[in-house]
């Protein structure tokens, strides 16, 4: 069993930044494949950024060169950033975590972009 903890959401103005974070459990967290979703009202959740155990990132088109997703495994934590944030980004950000077969979901956080 894997407990993932997010953290760092909050309200920010259009165009500033946020950076969430997601603390996890598990003395193997280097192995496994990490991600962040985002789930808007009335919307599907879908794939913000994941980021493999071998370090190769993948990012939704929406936010390609303004979320940078990181990971520090002396941590056991994953870090999503996220710059010139837009109207459209507001949702619920999940953090992820894929150990084999097995799929893992934190709680979500709340982001709001506002002015």
């Amino acid at each position: 069993q894997v407990q993932l903890v997010e953290s760092g959401g909050g309200l920010v103005q259009p165009g500033g930044s946020l950076r969430l974070s997601c603390a996890a459990s598990g003395s193997i967290f280097s192995s496994y494949a990490m991600g962040w979703y985002r789930q808007a009202p009335g919307k599907q959740r879908e794939l913000v950024a994941s980021k493999a155990s071998s370090g190769s990132t993948n990012y939704a088109d929406s936010v390609k060169g303004r979320f940078t997703i990181s990971r520090d495994n002396a941590k056991n934590t994953v870090y999503l950033q996220m710059n010139s944030l837009k109207p459209e980004d507001p949702a619920v950000y999940y953090c992820n975590a894929r150990v084999g077969f097995m799929v893992y979901w934190g709680q979500g956080t709340q982001v709001t972009v506002s002015s």
